[in-house]
C-alpha cells in the first residue's frame, strides 16, 4: 500500500509518497493543504497519511536541507524509478550528478545523451520528473540561462527560487565572471 507524509520547508509544505522500500514521488508545495491532497491523490488514489519510516525521514531531512541552502547528495534515496521510460531515466541519471548551486541546459543534456535533437525530450522527460528536488529538474536552465519552463507550482518563480537558494546565480557562477 502507498503512503504519503507532509513536512515543512523554507520553501513551504512538501511532501513525499512511498511504497515499500522506495520513494514513488515528492511534490513540491501546493497553493494550501487542500490542493496538496488532491495532488497526492491524482498521483496516487490509495496513498494513505502516514508516519514516515527511517529511509523517508532521511530524504525528508534532505529535501528540508537543501531548501535551506545546504548542499545535499540525493543519489542514496531509493527511488521506485520502474514506471519511468528508459529514455527519462536517463535524463535524471544526469540529473543526479548535476552539483548543487551549478545548472545545465535542455541541449547540454541532450548531448550527453549523444543527440542535441533530443532537447524537446529531455524538457518532456523534466515536465514528468516525479520527484523533483531530489531529482533536480529546477537546475535545468534554457539556452543563455533564460528559466526555461517549470511545472511545478509556482513556476519559474518556484525554481528560480530554488536556484536563488542555491546560489546558482552567485557571480562566481555567472559566465561573465568565469572559473
Amino acid at each position: 500500500m502507498s503512503r504519503f507524509t507532509t513536512f515543512e520547508t523554507a520553501v513551504g509544505r512538501c511532501a513525499v509518497l512511498w511504497r515499500g522500500e522506495h520513494l514513488t514521488g515528492v511534490l513540491l508545495p501546493a497553493a494550501n493543504d487542500d490542493a496538496m491532497l488532491k495532488t497526492i491523490a491524482r498521483r496516487d488514489a490509495g496513498a494513505a497519511a502516514a508516519p514516515p519510516p527511517p529511509f523517508v525521514q532521511d530524504a525528508i531531512k534532505k529535501i528540508i536541507s537543501l531548501c535551506a541552502g545546504e548542499p545535499v547528495s540525493f543519489e542514496e534515496v531509493p527511488l521506485d524509478r520502474s514506471a519511468i521510460e528508459p529514455l527519462a531515466n536517463r535524463v535524471y541519471d544526469i540529473l543526479l550528478r548535476t552539483p548543487f548551486g551549478e545548472t545545465t541546459t535542455y541541449g547540454a543534456i541532450a548531448e550527453k545523451l549523444g543527440d542535441k535533437a533530443l532537447s524537446r525530450a529531455v524538457g518532456a522527460a523534466l515536465a514528468d520528473n516525479p520527484f523533483p528536488i531530489v531529482i533536480p529538474c529546477h537546475r535545468v536552465v534554457a539556452a543563455g540561462g533564460k528559466m526555461g519552463g517549470f511545472t511545478a507550482p509556482g513556476g519559474t518563480a518556484a525554481k528560480r527560487r530554488l536556484l536563488d537558494i542555491e546560489g546558482a546565480f552567485a557571480a562566481d557562477k555567472l559566465p561573465l565572471f568565469g572559473r
